[in-house]
Parts: C-alpha cells; sequence; structure tokens
C-alpha cells in the first residue's frame, strides 16, 4: 500500500525542502487516534518527515525509492489536529554510499510539533 501525506511542495532545492500536511476529518486513523479527541499519530508526523526527504533525495540526484534506515533524537512537542496544517521542513545533513542523513522539523502555526534526524538509504535486497 502506498499513501502521500505531503498534500503540497513549497519549496524544493538541494538545501531542504517545505512540504505541507494539511490534517482533516476525513483521514480514517484519526477515528482511533483518539476517539472524541482525534489528533495526527506521531508516526505520521515523522511519515510526513520521510515523504519530504524523499524528494529532497530526488532533487540530489538520488533514488526516491529509499526507506528509513534509522530515526533518532525525535522530540514530539505539540498536537496536530484536524484543520491544521503541519508545515515540514527537511535539510540535508549527509550524503553518502546511497545513504542521505537529514534533520526534519514539522510545525503549526509557528510552533513546533515535532523534531528529528533521520537516514534513508536503499531497502535492503530480498532474502537478506
Amino acid at each position: 500500500m502506498r499513501f502521500e501525506l505531503i498534500d503540497r511542495v513549497l519549496e524544493q532545492g538541494p538545501d531542504g525542502v517545505v512540504a505541507i500536511k494539511n490534517v482533516t476529518a476525513a483521514e480514517e486513523y484519526l477515528g482511533d487516534h483518539f476517539p472524541g479527541f482525534p489528533v495526527l499519530p506521531g508516526v505520521m508526523m515523522v511519515e510526513a518527515m520521510v515523504q519530504a526527504g524523499r524528494r529532497l533525495a530526488g532533487v540530489l540526484g538520488m533514488d526516491e525509492r529509499l526507506v528509513i534506515a534509522e530515526v533518532r533524537n525525535v522530540r514530539f512537542a505539540a498536537m496536530v489536529r484536524p484543520g491544521q496544517t503541519l508545515r515540514v521542513t527537511v535539510k540535508p545533513r549527509k550524503q553518502a554510499d546511497g545513504r542521505l542523513e537529514c534533520e526534519g522539523r514539522g510545525e503549526v502555526e509557528g510552533e513546533m510539533a515535532v523534531s528529528g534526524r533521520f537516514t534513508l538509504s536503499k531497502p535492503a535486497p530480498a532474502g537478506v
């Protein structure tokens, strides 16, 4: 299954990608997270940063089909509710051997909602 969380890319270049995720009440997973008080799950915030990171990989001439190899120092600071927009900024830290290390940040109304570092790499061969 493939799903796109990024609704629009605002900026993209070798120095980084800025994209937005509009959170709507129609998103199915919000019904369970949490009933009566829907918020965007943290894993979806991280996934939005990863998807922006894949776009950055493409700008840098890398394969956009990279997968998450490592996630570090993730901090959640605010809830993202239906009707709000998560603005994601991802910048490259290091690129080597088919791996891209990124620094990401997600903000809602100018306040940090999520931040962290992650590494994208080529998927392991089947059977490994």
